[in-house]
């Protein structure tokens, strides 16, 4: 399969279409509240009632429109398909902003070949804001082609962040935020995965970095920021993964990657 191929643009376009929808469905639902509200691995890691609407939404109009392609959501929604191409669903990135009616939370969706995304769409519903991006043929948003910003130093860096669910890891990551505060011009922590590698994608933040991600998390976000030039991996310069992201502009990427 060409890496570049036009196909990649038409799953963009299947993401782009699904997305919005979901998002639509989420904000309409959300005017009445966050309904009903459970919890997973802590009692501060939610899902709502339109966590699971969203996903079953998706779902289904992925299998409706690409019949034969595996998905993945993170409510558990799982098909096993017959083609390279597997989705990857956060059908509401940021659910404590959701849940709490701040506007950082975002309908993610990806396609990827085995770990790497070759399309994606990303919709934050109360800005009715929407990210997309296909592999070889750059991310927007609307007709506005994205770039990471032109940042040089660290010193004059908006560096994003997120932190775990498990109050042992963040005891452990306030301590990192305390050593690089100091070092930066500032710190934000925004609530939504999906959106802060958008908003590294479009010159909002300089730079982002979290561990402990899940894949339909990073995935979406991660090809949007790497079609607009920024710079991908771990903590320690190598491959980027779920569990420690580290997406920069690229002049200060280096820098920050001695700090973490």
């Amino acid at each position: 399969m060409n890496p570049s191929s036009a196909e990649f643009v038409e799953l963009m376009n299947v993401a782009a279409g699904i997305a919005r929808n979901a998002g639509d469905l989420v904000f309409s639902g959300r005017r009445n509240g966050a309904g009903k509200v459970l919890t997973k691995s802590s009692a501060t890691d939610m899902v709502t009632q339109w966590d699971t609407a969203s996903e079953h939404f998706v779902v289904e109009q992925l299998s409706k429109m690409r019949p034969h392609d595996s998905i993945i959501g993170e409510e558990g929604g799982q098909v096993q398909g017959t083609t390279p191409y597997t989705w990857l669903i956060d059908p509401i990135d940021g659910t404590t902003n959701f849940l709490y009616n701040l506007s950082g939370y975002a309908i993610s969706i990806a396609a990827c070949i085995d770990a790497d995304p070759v399309a994606a769409a990303v919709f934050l519903p109360a800005t009715r804001e929407l990210f997309v991006a296909a592999k070889g043929h750059g991310s927007w948003l609307g007709s506005t082609r994205l770039q990471v910003s032109s940042c040089e130093s660290i010193e004059t860096a908006l560096v994003a962040t997120g932190f775990s669910y498990s109050a042992s890891r963040r005891d452990l990551q306030g301590q990192r935020i305390a050593r690089l505060l100091p070092r930066v011009r500032d710190i934000r922590r925004l609530g939504a995965a999906a959106a802060d590698l958008c908003f590294v994608a479009a010159g909002r933040l300089d730079a982002y970095f979290e561990e402990g991600l899940q894949a339909w998390d990073l995935a979406a976000g991660q090809l949007i920021a790497s079609e607009a030039g920024a710079t991908l991996s771990n903590f320690v310069g190598e491959t980027i993964t779920p569990s420690e992201v580290l997406v920069a502009s690229p002049r200060i990427h280096g820098d920050l990657l001695k700090l973490l």
